[in-house]
């Protein structure tokens, strides 16, 4: 009878307790809440969440996603330890209980402080910049880093580590390539990458990204990948703001200033930052060409003036739509003054003064609009930017050799008025869905546009030659082009995560039309036109198996498109013996780029480790060969061509550690390798076929020392190794700076000094055996003193709701060209 009473209540029990899993009473529990930074209030993607039980053994655990959320369900009844887990962050600890009448947790808002013996995930605004490991990207913050202050961009750039620039030419380059993307705020501009780093002053930058494999969701130009400059923008409560102003020393003396200010209150934060830039530039140099004793002397000099404005508003509408709108405005004058000589047996055969005078005024124009809706993560984003630029330029060029001083010489003597205009439109539709617990998709649509039209109105005149050597002189012409392209695209990414593995795989479809129009007064015009149709996908693996170690895989498709001077046939001028021209049948490039990476979190720091391998198809470069209608074979032509395929690959290494409380330093190596097969002779189909493999290892390494609370002093160092292609051998080239700061006025102000490139270790040293035996040496001023001040105003704290920008942050900062 005991037992059939037991038995009988046994299943009574049991009846129960499934009635009450089915009325969700017993149902394992779950936890919800955000992780945000606790500076910036922004909300911190791919955080660990880890739940332990009392003996300290992990349950279970997930990731946040993008904006910060988190959802981690199955948690059992009793007590449990909720971590959260992130590089460069102090461990979060909490003690949760899951009963049966609070089986939902909301943990509300986690906020993480940073470690400040991580400095890879640091955001120091001290006297050094510091490297955060993304997901995706590198980023650089800048800080007020001393060997930095009062520089341009492009100064700043050749200080960040898989970046060189040529102070020569002002081109960048990206792990050793030059076809890299650089936008600003995440946006392109009509300025030449060159000449926009030359524009912006470091005050005015906040932050570098280095997107090195982008996926779907980023526009596929640029074959080494993005950088992203990002401007300064304040969202602090109140009114607040900052100045710099310094002065900088070299050859000539130069100025810069600027100021960035905002005031926030209620519902809008009105932002607002201007940089200026002055004074004459420095540079020299030679080309000798020893076999025929004849040598090129250069002497350059260029007085420049820039100003950047950028204003906008950030209008909290309510708790789910956001619209902001900016608008920047760059003014640039130049006036360029050179000296060339060209000397045989140590005659002059020409003396050819050159000047030069430059405007440059862009304005752009944007519009964003992000509406949320109730599903965490769930949103739908516009945006709008439409810019627009028009550069005049007056240039002369003269010859005082004895045979060529009459001004009807229009051969040697002659005049150009060039003008150009460009304007750029930019549409982007973003829609974000996080489909499920662990998975989320995002969906876009863009339609960009670029219009370039020019106008060169010259009185040049040229010698031609006939058959039998015989010369006429006759007009060269005035000329015009007119090159716009569309770009139509719609990509699609899907996110998933399982457990410690977060997967992403993607791809862009785009459509990409171009035409071109070159005239030249009596010759024939030249069409340029594509049509090209290209799918463009991307994978991407990040493993965390615990809070110290984060390993990453990535593949993407990139392509190169010719840009104008890539393109345009029409001859232009630029030295006596060097005449430029486009290639209208170059090839757009493509590259399957993979890439590893793993991080490692150690004791007083970082250190990550990374490797890349691409494969390169229509490999576009610079040529220069023997100019066919040059009797006397002195003079060369400047292209552009496509190589044959090839691959590159490299590796790369870093460190963030405090080896004391009073030093800390930063340092980066990193070695590429590249193939490159071709010909350098685009008259002759039977020239020899070149093979060449580059090897290239560069270094950088920056110490600051913590002398009191009120001076620091920082110490940095670079070496970039020799390089070679098929026609060029460039040498090594190296820098040592230092600079200090002393905090004044209760903290708010700040005196800044630097000295760069103590030893005269920068120059642009090469040799060349094709076309010609060449050599030369380009110098500029490189070493310089600075003195600056900085004082910041106002004691707002960042309130403000950070909007999420598309592209995951790419687009913060508030401004673009």
């Amino acid at each position: 009878m005991k037992k059939l009473l037991l038995f009988i209540m046994f299943i009574a029990s049991a009846n129960s307790f499934s009635q009450l899993a089915k009325n969700n009473l017993l149902k394992p529990g779950l936890i919800t809440g955000k992780v945000i930074d606790n500076n910036s209030k922004e909300g911190l993607p791919y955080v660990n969440i880890v739940v332990r039980d009392m003996s300290k053994k992990i349950i279970t655990g997930g990731i946040t996603d993008e904006n910060g959320f988190f959802k981690i369900k199955d948690i059992p009844m009793g007590n449990s330890f909720v971590e959260v887990q992130y590089i460069g962050y102090k461990i979060f600890s909490k003690k949760i209980e899951i009963t049966n009448s609070s089986k939902e947790i909301n943990l509300d808002t986690i906020f993480l402080i940073e470690d400040s013996a991580s400095l890879d995930e640091v955001i120091i605004r001290a006297e050094t910049s510091t490297v955060v490991q993304k997901v995706d990207r590198k980023v650089i913050n800048v800080g007020k880093d001393l060997t930095s202050a009062g520089t341009t961009a492009s100064e700043l750039l050749n200080n960040v580590q898989s970046v060189s620039v040529d102070s020569q030419t002002g081109n960048i380059s990206l792990r050793g390539n030059e076809n890299v993307r650089v936008l600003v705020d995440g946006k392109p501009t009509n300025i030449s990458a060159a000449q926009l780093l030359k524009q912006l002053p470091s005050s005015s930058i906040k932050s570098i990204e280095l997107i090195t494999n982008p996926s779907a969701k980023y526009n596929p130009e640029g074959m080494s990948g993005i950088i992203n400059i990002i401007l300064n923008k304040n969202a602090n409560m109140g009114f607040n703001g900052s100045i710099d102003a310094g002065i900088t020393a070299g050859h000539y003396v130069r100025y810069n200033t600027s100021t960035n200010v905002n005031y926030k209150s209620g519902k809008v934060n009105i932002f607002g930052n201007y940089g200026f830039n002055g004074g004459d530039n420095y540079n020299f140099g030679y080309v000798n060409r020893p076999d025929a004793n004849r040598l090129q002397d250069f002497i350059f000099q260029n007085d420049n003036t820039s100003h950047l404005i950028k204003l906008g508003a950030d209008i909290y509408l309510d708790e789910k739509n956001t619209f902001s709108f900016y608008t920047t405005q760059n003014w640039y004058d130049g006036n360029g003054r050179a000296r060339i000589l060209v000397l045989e047996n140590g005659v002059t055969l020409s003396n050819a003064p050159f000047l030069q005078l430059q405007e440059n005024q862009t304005g752009a124009y944007n519009i964003n609009y992000k509406r949320e809706f109730e599903k965490e993560g769930h949103h739908i984003e516009f945006e709008a930017t439409y810019s627009d630029t028009t550069a005049p330029e007056d240039s002369e060029n003269s010859n005082l050799t004895s045979n060529s001083t009459d001004d009807d010489f229009k051969v040697l003597n002659f005049t150009n008025d060039i003008l150009r205009e460009q304007n750029n439109t930019l549409i982007n539709l973003d829609y974000t869905n996080p489909i499920s617990e662990k998975g989320k998709l995002e969906l876009g649509l863009e339609y960009r546009e670029d219009n370039t039209s020019n106008i060169n109105n010259t009185d040049q005149e040229e010698i031609i030659f006939d058959n039998q050597g015989n010369a006429t002189i006759q007009p060269l012409g005035n000329s015009d082009f007119d090159y716009g392209r569309k770009i139509y695209s719609a990509y699609a990414n899907y996110g998933h995560s399982f457990g410690k593995v977060t997967m992403q795989l993607g791809a862009r479809l785009e459509q990409f039309e171009a035409t071109g129009n070159f005239n030249r007064v009596g010759n024939t015009s030249e069409n340029v036109e594509q049509d090209i149709f290209s799918i463009y996908p991307s994978a991407f693996f990040t493993f965390n198996p615990s809070e110290k170690n984060q390993f990453q895989l990535s593949y993407s498709r990139r392509v190169d498109r010719p840009g104008i001077g890539q393109v345009n046939p029409i001859r232009e001028w630029s030295t006596p013996l060097i005449t430029s021209i486009g290639n209208p049948a170059i090839l757009p490039q493509f590259t399957n780029s993979f890439e590893v990476n793993y991080t490692r979190k150690i004791k007083n720091g970082s250190v990550t480790f990374g490797t890349f391998y691409r494969a390169i198809s229509d490999n576009i470069s610079r040529v220069t060969y023997k100019d066919p209608n040059d009797p006397t074979n002195v003079k060369q032509i400047l292209s552009w061509t496509n190589f044959d395929d090839t691959d590159a690959f490299g590796l790369e290494f870093s460190v963030n550690y405090k080896v004391a409380n009073w030093w800390s330093l930063n340092s980066s190596m990193d070695f590429y390798s590249q193939k490159q097969f071709g010909t350098v002779d685009l008259v002759n189909p039977n020239a020899e076929r070149l093979e060449v493999t580059n090897q290239v290892f560069n270094s950088r390494i920056s110490n600051s020392f913590k002398i009191s609370k009120k001076l620091n002093i920082q110490l940095f160092a670079m070496y970039r190794g020799p390089q070679e292609d098929i026609q060029w051998k460039t040498q090594n080239m190296w820098m040592i700076n230092t600079g200090a700061s002393l905090k004044v006025l209760d903290d708010k102000g700040t005196l800044n000094f630097r000295v760069n490139d103590i030893f005269r270790g920068m120059k642009f040293a090469f040799n060349s055996d094709r076309p010609f035996v060449q050599n030369g040496q380009f110098n500029w001023e490189s070493q310089t003193a600075y003195l600056g001040f900085n004082y910041r105003f106002g004691n707002g704290k960042n309130r403000a709701k950070q909007r999420r920008q598309r592209d995951d942050n790419i687009k913060s900062g508030g401004g673009g060209f």
